[in-house]
């Protein structure tokens, strides 16, 4: 059959893997700062955007969407064409989609900085971006499924697989948790509350580490590691099992992050059951990855890409061991809220999503320039200096994650809180911090040797822009061969391999969270507990403005130690009115579930200017704008609106009477504080907090703990 002439598109490449470095530079550096602010609590620089409440959420939105972002569509954009034997379908929307997620990703970060946040892990921005993500995603998906619909190869590759769930998967997440109300441009309410606002954040939370940092990946994994070590993927049948059982058992396991929480106690069974499931599938891919290199060891003591990549599904296969371990109660009831789970976070960022872009750059960049790499000897040279880093990183934070465990679970023989004091435990940790941002230096030290390593490789080649290649057309005449393994049938029909994928991914979503919003007895409700008054729920936007969540949960578990040390455990029907939900996934700082009447007004206010006249030695940044900045109480009538409108039950026209409210509340405040020597205008927004602070538990009556 006669071939045809065409060309691959490598600038769309270029670009992404460009933008790859760039934010992967920016995003590193950022996370190294939040490090340093944890040992040197002056890098905070007394500056609302700098504090480490906005700053933790730049660095993993930054890491997250931008450097693995970018990472994920260079090897996407690079792969597909050559599977498909077809330029991609759209130069048009290639650039589109390139400079749309570019211009998200800048105005992710500004409004972070300036904290419109919506508070849900991963998922902070606020609802003009979530817009924007989702229609730059659907061009994505539409150049996608142009290219493989325009194939001149009839089957579709394993990676292909990989792309298909990881479009359809992430579109549904995004649009199901980013569903809320706006109540002004960049000012918005979850749709969800509470406990429901927990699942469906968590279901996102666990699944956009699932499908975004994982499906991905596999797909580049299947793709670079045979092309670098010029062998075929280990076994077909293999990755058959591998990639269906992956993203139907996937989708289940989110409630682990909930463990011991007020979720359901058969939601979070669930979520342990599939997470043990989970190991299977996600071993079979490390396997069959690891299994390719068979016989190739000595290519990869010779090629610094394939360690990269070896290193790095070491590192997901390490990962994916430990993510099951941790969904076990008795483990969890350990390894929840402390340096435990950022250890195990990280082994994954910077090992398997870290290194497998590294890997993907060094074995493209030849490619795409027509020349060898620069320098061999940087190139290992950073291996060697970046995987010293990972273990200086993650050793200090598994040490971090089982001192905090233990000294809060420490009682003394008489039966009381060995250690009361929660800064006791603070004031351990600094020399981990230390450690653990000696490891961030090293590993971005190597990050910058692996720039001018690849810069010196650009400078010293030839742009090969358009690629020409050859391929024969695909024609419809094809007939299934009764030798055909099954699997190939499917392959052939990317739409219905799309059309199964969102059926299987879906089944456990529905089965998990439709109960928990339609049987009333799985959230019930608590008849003390009332709105949040319009100074406290003006207080509760500046909380999460601060990025408080980011150091301090709202979830009192059930064990002794902590019900002596905080209160009464939490209930689901104590947070029927958070719109979004609180309860926070690290313990930086003490929990703040029954926070509200422990100290005086005046303890909350000294504490935000400067918390070290309170807790001496403590790491938390200051707050001081907020006595100066002035309360935005113009916008208290649209919040209450949107929250009636959320099911919360204000009054009729209260909105009209809420600002009247709210400085009658206000003013109390400030004159209480007055009594004690502190002269502050009552319409500060460090009034607002304070009176959501004192709220904070007072609904449901608690026992005087250790609480400090």
């Amino acid at each position: 059959m006669e071939q045809e002439k065409f060309y691959y598109d490598n600038k769309i490449v270029k670009l992404f893997a460009y933008a790859t470095i760039f934010w992967g530079l920016i995003g590193m550096t950022v996370g190294l700062l939040a490090a340093l602010q944890l040992v040197f609590p002056a890098l905070n620089f007394n500056w609302a955007p700098t504090t480490f409440g906005r700053v933790r959420p730049v660095h993993t939105n930054a890491v997250i969407f931008a450097f693995v972002g970018n990472g994920i569509f260079t090897g996407v954009y690079y792969s597909l064409q050559r599977l498909c034997k077809a330029r991609m379908f759209s130069d048009k929307l290639s650039k589109i989609h390139f400079w749309g997620w570019q211009l998200i990703i800048v105005f992710a970060a500004l409004t972070l900085f300036a904290g419109f946040t919506t508070s849900k892990e991963y998922a902070e921005l606020e609802w003009p971006l979530d817009i924007a993500i989702t229609l730059i995603w659907v061009v994505f998906g539409w150049n996608m499924f142009g290219t493989i619909l325009q194939r001149r190869e009839r089957h579709l590759y394993v990676a292909i697989w990989f792309y298909i769930a990881t479009f359809v998967t992430v579109a549904v997440l995004h649009i199901v948790n980013s569903l809320e109300i706006p109540v002004s441009f960049l000012k918005s309410y979850s749709l969800y509350a509470g406990v429901q606002d927990a699942l469906v954040q968590w279901w996102y939370g666990h699944n956009a580490v699932a499908f975004f940092l994982t499906t991905p990946y596999l797909g580049l994994m299947y793709y670079f590691i045979p092309k670098a070590a010029e062998r075929p993927v280990y076994s077909y049948r293999l990755s058959i099992i591998h990639f269906w059982a992956l993203i139907f058992l996937y989708i289940w396991a989110g409630p682990h992050h909930l463990l011991y929480t007020a979720l359901p106690d058969w939601a979070q069974s669930l979520g342990v059951v599939f997470s043990i499931m989970l190991l299977a599938p996600s071993w079979g891919g490390m396997i069959n990855g690891l299994l390719t290199l068979r016989g190739a060891w000595d290519k990869v003591r010779e090629s610094v890409e394939l360690k990269f990549l070896v290193v790095a599904v070491t590192a997901y296969g390490m990962a994916t061991f430990e993510g099951p371990m941790l969904s076990l109660k008795n483990v969890n009831a350990i390894a929840h809220y402390t340096d435990w789970i950022v250890a195990h976070v990280h082994v994954g960022a910077l090992g398997w999503n870290g290194f497998l872009t590294f890997g993907m750059l060094y074995w493209l960049y030849p490619k795409l320039f027509g020349r060898a790499l620069y320098s061999q000897k940087l190139a290992n040279f950073h291996f060697w200096i970046a995987t010293i880093g990972i273990l200086f990183y993650a050793i200090p934070m598994y040490w971090a994650g089982f001192t905090q465990s233990l000294m809060w679970k420490e009682f003394t023989a008489e039966g009381f809180l060995k250690y009361p004091n929660f800064l006791e435990t603070v004031t351990k940790l600094a020399p981990l911090y230390a450690l653990r941002s000696l490891g961030g230096v090293l590993y971005l030290a190597g990050f910058v040797v692996m720039i001018y390593n690849l810069i010196k490789t650009a400078q010293l080649g030839q742009p090969v822009t358009d690629e020409e290649a050859y391929a024969a057309p695909l024609t419809k005449e094809y007939l299934p061969h009764s030798k055909d393994h099954w699997h190939r049938v499917i392959e052939r029909k990317p739409i219905q391999m799309l059309v199964w994928s969102l059926v299987v991914i879906l089944i456990g979503g529905i089965i998990e969270m439709v109960p928990t919003f339609l049987i009333q007895s799985n959230v019930p409700t608590i008849a003390s507990v009332k709105p949040y008054t319009p100074l406290e729920l003006q207080g509760r936007d500046i909380y999460v403005r601060e990025g408080c969540y980011t150091c301090h949960s709202q979830m009192i578990r059930p064990f002794r130690s902590e019900t002596e040390r905080y209160g009464e455990y939490s209930k689901a029907g104590e947070f029927v009115y958070d719109h979004p939900f609180q309860w926070g996934s690290k313990r930086t700082g003490p929990d703040l579930a029954r926070i509200g009447g422990k100290y005086p007004d005046s303890w909350h206010f000294n504490h935000m200017e400067d918390p070290t006249t309170m807790s001496p030695g403590s790491i938390m940044p200051a707050y001081p704008w907020l006595i100066d900045d002035v309360l935005d109480v113009n916008s208290t009538p649209a919040k209450i609106r949107v929250m009636q409108t959320l099911g919360v039950p204000y009054p009729a026209g209260f909105d009209q009477i809420a600002v009247k409210h709210l400085t009658e509340q206000a003013t109390k405040i400030s004159q209480g504080l007055k009594k004690d020597g502190i002269e502050v205008k009552e319409d500060s927004e460090i009034i607002a907090l304070i009176a959501y602070l004192q709220r904070l538990g007072t609904d449901i009556k608690a026992e005087k703990t250790a609480q400090n």
